[in-house]
């Protein structure tokens, strides 16, 4: 099959057919969507570049994050680039900005341009397979701090669980019989872990949940959110934010409120960003294992790639919780 069979077959030109398959240039849902299928029909793109790949390596690796913006993907890309220069391999970043469709868009790009293999954190739990699933037919890939389940690929990310369990136990030690958990909405493996955790481990302490808000992972959520709390009246002790961004819009709501932290409620983060420390109080946070995370991510694409493929790990790495001043700790760095 050429192009020109895939152009034929969906009524457009070959200019568009390469445009669409390759994500050099955008084009249209719709266009896209009949490009796909009808590369898909005639078996376009996984006989033309599956052929490839089994003939040489192209030293390249592709990775694809919800957000570059977030300190906390900026640092995981940095990690994983650094490994993968170890490796003697070079990495094509994109950005999916959180959105389902343009992530199919940026996996197909890269299946294009014959990279060896992808790691991903994926956007979401369900609108994120069907893309995920094809990439994986056509290449090793690794899912990095988020996955999708019903994957046949590798994963690499953070115990969600047991860094509930640490951020609560030390709120119940300090005192604290309620809580709030503010974090993003249920789209993720990552949001749903997080979620599940404060649950169970604040009803395995007895700590009372006052309120589960549900928004995204931003600064401006964060205050919102803080704000509606205030407003809502009294306070829980504390306010438990799934990650960093959150937590800080949380304490800039209550500066602005005139509501003191630690002294009128403690305030957690998740992820330990550089600006967790730098923070009015510096923040109590969850530091996740990022370097460690890039490097297995990177031990296992290398591990794929190989003659002998062994079935897909799935690796959850132990977080640790660097106490500061926002739970009434003196900094500690």
């Amino acid at each position: 099959m050429t192009i020109r069979d895939v152009a034929e077959r969906a009524g457009v030109s070959t200019a568009t057919v390469s445009r669409a398959l390759s994500g050099a240039r955008p084009v249209s849902p719709s266009v896209l969507e009949t490009v796909t299928r009808a590369a898909d029909d005639l078996g376009y793109s996984g006989n033309g570049i599956a052929s490839a790949l089994r003939r040489s390596r192209t030293d390249t690796v592709g990775m694809v994050v919800p957000s570059i913006a977030n300190p906390f993907f900026t640092a995981l890309v940095e990690g994983v680039e650094h490994a993968l220069q170890q490796a003697g391999r070079q990495l094509f970043l994109c950005s999916s900005r959180s959105d389902p469709d343009l992530e199919a868009q940026r996996l197909r790009s890269l299946v294009a341009r014959q990279v060896d293999g992808i790691v991903i954190s994926p956007v979401h739990g369900i609108r994120s397979r069907e893309a995920l699933a094809w990439a994986t037919g056509q290449l090793p890939l690794v899912q990095v701090d988020r996955y999708v389940a019903g994957v046949d690929s590798d994963w690499v990310g953070v115990d969600d669980d047991l860094a509930l369990r640490l951020v609560v136990d030390h709120l119940a030690d300090s005192g604290v019989t309620s809580a709030a958990f503010i974090s993003s909405t249920l789209t993720n493996s990552s949001t749903e872990l997080r979620v599940a955790g404060f649950t169970e481990h604040t009803a395995r302490r007895g700590i009372a949940v006052r309120d589960v808000l549900l928004g995204e992972y931003s600064i401006a959520w964060g205050r919102e959110a803080m704000q509606r709390l205030v407003a809502a009246g009294p306070l829980p002790d504390a306010v438990v934010c799934a990650d960093d961004l959150i937590a800080l819009g949380v304490l800039q709501a209550c500066a602005a409120a005139g509501v003191a932290v630690p002294a009128d409620v403690l305030v957690t983060g998740f992820d330990d960003i550089p600006y967790a420390a730098l923070s009015d109080p510096p923040l109590t946070t969850v530091r996740q294992p990022q370097d460690d995370i890039a490097e297995e991510a990177v031990r296992l694409l290398s591990a794929a790639l190989g003659p002998h493929r062994a079935p897909p790990a799935r690796s959850a790495l132990a977080p640790s919780l660097v106490v500061r001043a926002s739970t009434g700790v003196s900094a500690s760095g």
